[in-house]
């Protein structure tokens, strides 16, 4: 099935079978190996992408479904030399171990902040009409399904929180 993806502002045809993820997709088609595979069950957002501005577990949905959409992978939010500022949170706090959770993380975080933005309220938020504060316990329902082997949850929210406020330290 022909598809076309356009990832990291880049347009790039698909020809694969409409059974192919949009991880593998990505991954074994295009060579843009920062998203990983994890659980292939969409329980440990080792695949997460944000497409169209909203995350996803990319190992749940096939690539023939997002014909045309924008999907940004962990590529395209930095590179080494030019990291995204919640990146650069991450390294500064730590909030990374083995590392192979971390781009799943930080592409949840970089669409977690955009809802935070937008005034979602979560499970936890205490007012849902009004800004949700980034309390610990906040942070940690929005990135609930990002897990962490290394439990590095401490760096991660830190990183988070940082980026969040615009804070350097």
């Amino acid at each position: 099935m022909h598809t076309t993806l356009w990832i990291n502002g880049e347009t790039y045809a698909l020809d694969a079978d409409p059974r192919t993820t949009l991880l593998d997709a990505i991954r074994d088609h295009f060579n843009l190996t920062g998203s990983k595979k994890g659980c292939d069950h969409g329980q440990c957002g080792a695949c997460t992408m944000i497409v169209n501005g909203r995350r996803i577990n990319s190992c749940l949905t096939l690539a023939c479904m997002h014909d045309g959409d924008e999907i940004t992978t962990i590529e395209g939010l930095g590179q080494p030399g030019a990291m995204s500022a919640l990146q650069e949170a991450f390294v500064r706090h730590d909030g990374f171990q083995c590392g192979y959770c971390t781009p799943g993380q930080v592409c949840s975080a970089t669409a977690m902040l955009e809802e935070v933005s937008q005034g979602w309220p979560s499970h936890v938020s205490e007012d849902l009409e009004g800004p949700a504060p980034l309390s610990e316990a906040e942070i940690s329902e929005r990135m609930s399904g990002n897990l962490c082997r290394c439990s590095a949850y401490p760096g991660i929210v830190n990183a988070i929180r940082d980026a969040a406020e615009g804070g350097t330290t």
